[in-house]
């Protein structure tokens, strides 16, 4: 007796197959979106340096330390968008 296999084929592709082969194009064109906006992020001594400036501008004032951060933030944070 001898057993005669049936050969694999494959199925055809369908169009719904074929969106699907295109979304990890989609979700890594996201990706490279993301790691562009974090790239533009500003440092933390970019902060830091812009917020000294403030502080020097305004006279050297003690006690208005977090307000120039946050303005040097939302500075900073309003170029990177």
């Amino acid at each position: 007796m001898t057993e005669t296999a049936k050969k694999a084929t494959t199925p055809k592709k369908t169009r719904a197959t074929a969106a699907k082969s295109t979304a990890p194009k989609a979700a890594a064109t996201k990706i490279k979106t993301a790691k562009s906006k974090i790239a533009m992020m500003p440092s933390h001594d970019q902060i830091a340096a812009l917020a000294h400036q403030f502080w020097t501008e305004r006279g050297q004032d003690h006690g208005h330390h977090e307000e120039d951060w946050l303005r040097a933030e939302q500075q900073l944070f309003g170029k990177a968008s």
